[in-house]
């Protein structure tokens, strides 16, 4: 077997040391209890199988064999459970993480021991995350842990897409006539045999392959056809071989409750071997591919043969099918799981690091001056600016804490393996028109100037983006060579509306329909997750059309990147001896633990108010790092993919931001996403309306001041964070004056 187990813990071993505590096995000819501990080659796990003696008791041996072989071994320590089976010889072990990766409701498979599902109950109760293998079973356990997070099936797109390649046919496939149908998987109470049975009555042309080994039931319970062949279990390896020789793949699992939560890890293994699907109706598949015409749902015995039928028929056709799976498979694989599992552990191992230092408030004695005036959440722009000028600007005593391990926001840089410098969240790009800010902040850096230029993959060219006559000339191979040209060429395509309300109609009634489709509509439905004419006008508002050649992205008077990176000039920021930092803690935790007179919270503000009203709407990001072997890979520093079927939105290639040169270059994918951390707020009427019940809140909050991109659910660039925190504090220290000045008359009276 090589499913998700071996697909992530193999992700783990490339950074961490990773033992794989397998259940013990039970021999006759022991005399005592022993480890059989290899490497895995594949992986580069440490497989660790207790060996037992027959009959003899095996926790508290257990406890002592993993005892002994951890002896020595160094932190940060990481539980990791698929079965709560091993809880009660391991929860002893001190661990910064202890995750639950819940693949499937176990309770309900044939044999579950009746003590799993209390054990189950005290691994969520211990557990800091848990991780489901798939929607259904996610919603199935969300009430039963604060931090619960579904990662259904991916897949190893390359590994599986050799099928559709040239591969030698196994000696056990090659005398099967076609059409052939084939499933790979343990064959247990999951697999509906009188489906399998039924299927091979109807069409006995029909060769029907399975691959797998027979567990829980008995070979004798396989319904048996001169056209059935059951070919054993295979290695991960041997798979796409099989792939290769079928005409459709086939899952024809059992509804029933052995089922009822799964998300089989073959169903995108098959689509990117090239191979339609034909499923029975288990919920996740419906969810996740119910609506691509490569898989066929059917749900009895006629209905699943006559789509295989149709599944054979597709794959006669190399058409619109693949070309939709392809992009589906874009969006899915191992890796991108498991970063996304490695930055959420990042997150509470630093954060239990960090939790240490909190002090309770038992250690001030009541007379005692408070030991903070300000506790600041949040070490982004706007936290870091408010932080530093309370501190060198009042004189205040501040402490800064981030629920991140790192200070810098969304800005945060730094350098990878290869020594490139790349932005962690994306690619963050300073330009401004405020002489001011750009005095401020070049108290705390040096720059580097640089133009940003951004281009659009459009129509299998590269053209400037925003448009402009360059764009124009190359798109519809033109010669303009005027503004005035450019601007009535422009107005001959533009489709003007008579009330301009929302983003679809900024850019119809400037550009017209066709350009409105090229660079915006599928963009914009990939960034937010809706149409453009579901968007306030201000989203396309922000990308300006031009009439001239000018290929800058920005016309600010200003545009320069730190020279040292972000992160470094934050560092100086919060250098200051009136600056403490606690990173990797929630503000929640450390709110009563460090007494303070005024909170200033940059967090979202639907968040400090408990979701009273409901959760704000945000879309978020998700980021695919790649250092390449070569020295450049695209003409500017960002291209925008603008097309619905490309999953990811742009490509940023850093270098060009920060200056450097080497040999490699290192690159981000953006992908758009509904889940994970706020990065955009969706600019929606109703959602400015529920933003506004909070503002009711806040304003009433004397002791508490709100500022930055969440805590007023608006999208600002940079250097307006930066501003809105500098006139933030010119308010809270006028409004201190002013205070003062009243205190001192009072006592004058």
């Amino acid at each position: 077997m090589f499913q998700r187990p071996q697909h992530l813990m193999g992700r783990f071993a490339r950074e961490n040391r990773v033992i794989f505590w397998e259940e013990p096995r039970f021999r006759a000819d022991l005399a005592e209890a022993r480890l059989d501990i290899r490497r895995c080659e594949q992986t580069n796990v440490t497989v660790v199988a207790p060996e037992l003696p027959e009959g003899s008791g095996h926790e508290d041996t257990l406890r002592r064999l993993l005892d002994s072989f951890l002896a020595g071994e160094d932190g940060p320590v990481v539980r990791w459970y698929y079965t709560p089976m091993m809880l009660p010889f391991s929860e002893h072990v001190a661990a910064d993480c202890v995750v639950y990766d819940c693949m499937d409701e176990l309770a309900n498979f044939k044999g579950a021991p009746p003590e799993l599902l209390p054990l189950e109950q005290k691994l969520l109760s211990q557990a800091d995350l848990v991780f489901t293998g798939g929607y259904s079973l996610y919603e199935a356990k969300r009430d039963r842990h604060p931090s619960i997070h579904p990662f259904p099936s991916s897949v190893e797109v390359d590994h599986f897409a050799q099928a559709r390649g040239k591969l030698i046919e196994p000696d056990d496939l090659a005398d099967l006539p076609h059409p052939r149908f084939g499933f790979y998987g343990v064959v247990d109470e999951r697999m509906d045999l009188a489906l399998l049975e039924a299927m091979a009555d109807a069409r006995p042309e029909w060769s029907i392959a399975i691959v797998g080994p027979v567990v829980k039931i008995s070979e004798g319970d396989l319904p048996r056809r001169p056209n059935l062949y059951y070919l054993g279990g295979k290695s991960y390896a041997e798979l796409p071989a099989y792939l290769r020789g079928w005409d459709v793949a086939l899952m024809p699992f059992a509804i029933n409750e052995a089922t009822r939560f799964i998300s089989p890890t073959k169903t995108p293994e098959y689509l990117a071997g090239g191979l339609p699907v034909v499923s029975t109706p288990i919920t996740d598949v419906v969810r996740h591919y119910g609506d691509v015409d490569a898989v066929k749902i059917a749900g009895t015995a006629d209905e699943f043969v006559a789509a295989c039928d149709a599944a054979l028929a597709l794959r006669q056709d190399d058409g619109a099918w693949r070309v939709q799976v392809d992009a589906l498979l874009a969006q899915i694989s191992w890796d991108r799981t498991y970063r996304q599992m490695a930055e959420l552990i990042g997150d509470r191992v630093a954060r239990a690091q960090h939790v240490q230092p909190i002090v309770s408030p038992t250690v001030w004695p009541a007379e005692r001056p408070k030991a903070y005036d300000v506790m600041v959440v949040g070490a982004g722009f706007a936290g870091a600016v408010m932080a530093e000028r309370l501190a060198a600007g009042s004189n205040k005593k501040v402490l800064v804490v981030d629920r991140r391990p790192h200070i810098a926001g969304n800005a945060f840089d730094l350098l990878n393996e290869d020594g490139l410098l790349i932005h962690q969240y994306g690619p963050h790009i300073f330009h401004t028109n405020s002489q001011d800010i750009v005095d401020y902040l070049s108290r705390f850096t040096d720059w580097r100037p640089y133009e940003h230029r951004v281009l659009a993959s459009v129509d299998g060219m590269l053209v400037p983006i925003p448009i402009n006559r360059t764009t124009l000339n190359m798109l519809y191979k033109l010669e303009l060579k005027t503004d005035e040209e450019a601007a009535a060429y422009l107005a001959s395509r533009a489709e003007p509306v008579d009330v301009v309300r929302t983003s679809a109609d900024v850019v119809i009634s400037a550009v017209g329909q066709e350009l409105y489709e090229k660079f915006f509509r599928g963009y914009t439905r990939k960034q937010w997750g809706m149409d453009p004419s579901e968007l306030d006008k201000a989203v396309t508002a922000r990308v300006p059309t031009r009439t001239n050649t000018d290929d800058r992205y920005f016309n600010d008077s200003f545009q320069a990147m730190p020279l040292e990176g972000y992160t470094a000039m934050f560092e100086r920021m919060l250098d200051h001896p009136n600056i403490d930092l606690l990173l990797g803690v929630d503000y929640s935790e450390t709110r009563a633990a460090y007494p303070h007179d005024h909170l200033v919270f940059t967090g979202p503000i639907d968040e400090y108010f408990g979701y009273r009203f409901g959760k704000l709407p945000y879309r978020s990001l998700h980021f695919r790092h790649e250092t390449l072997d070569q020295e450049w890979l695209q003409p500017v520093a960002v291209v925008n993919y603008p097309a619905e079927d490309v999953p990811y939105t742009r490509i940023t290639e850093y270098k060009y931001l920060t200056g450097q040169t080497a040999p490699k270059t290192s690159i981000t994918y953006e992908y758009p996403a509904a889940e994970g951390d706020p990065y955009y707020p969706i600019p929606r009427e109703e959602n400015q309306a529920l933003f506004k019940r909070y503002e009711a809140l806040a304003i009433a909050q004397p002791d508490v001041t709100f500022v930055g991109r969440l805590a007023t659910y608006r999208y600002y660039n940079m250097d307006q964070v930066v501003g809105q925190a500098l006139a933030t504090y010119r308010r809270m220290t006028a409004e201190d004056r002013r205070t003062a000045a009243r205190v001192s008359d009072q006592v004058a009276a």
